[in-house]
């Protein structure tokens, strides 16, 4: 893969050992094994599974190690990380919405991107529907790859390492909000 993790790199010591199995075993399938394409596939949705399967872990992680979620949420059996961190179901979570959380304690844009990537590299990936079995090329799988790995370590990143830009954003946020409920 053109990609390469930095095992060195704080974001690879971070994860669990089942989420670098998770994308080690992916790098593998992509790299060694389909690369090549010696079998054409009708869909290679398949590739992207083990990369979905990890950054829903790491999400999980982080979420609880940044007190976004609880404990018993990490453990629990029944967290469902698409539905609270979904844009479309702020109103009816109020202020149990990881998207709003994350908007309101980080970026709006940090926001969309986990919820976009967890969209289109699990949910619309998926899902089968008899009308649109969403079925993707290699090129297509490897992209959404790629964007699951970068995004992991932006996440990683600016949920570790806040700058005083994203805390300068906190407080204008925070104003705004008051600021609206005056109004």
């Amino acid at each position: 893969m053109d990609y390469i993790v930095n095992k060195e790199s704080s974001f690879w010591t971070y994860l669990s050992q089942g989420q670098k199995d998770l994308l080690e075993e992916g790098l593998y399938l992509m790299d060694d094994i389909v690369r090549d394409q010696a079998y054409q596939f009708k869909d290679y949705s398949f590739l992207v599974f083990p990369f979905a399967k990890s950054y829903e872990g790491f999400l999980k992680k982080i979420f609880r190690d940044k007190k976004l979620i609880s404990r018993l949420d990490y453990i629990s059996d029944h967290l469902r990380l698409g539905k609270l961190m979904s844009p479309n179901l702020i109103g009816k979570l109020g202020p149990d919405s990881l998207y709003l959380k994350i908007q309101n304690q980080y970026s709006q844009p940090l926001a969309d991107k986990i919820w976009n990537v967890w969209k289109n590299g699990r949910n619309q990936i998926f899902h089968y529907f008899p009308h649109n079995t969403n079925a993707i090329t290699f090129s297509q799988s490897r992209e959404i790859c790629l964007n699951i790995i970068r995004t992991m370590e932006e996440v990683h990143e600016k949920l570790n390492n806040n700058s005083s830009d994203d805390k300068l954003y906190q407080i204008d946020q925070k104003i705004l909000d008051k600021a609206e409920k005056l109004d």
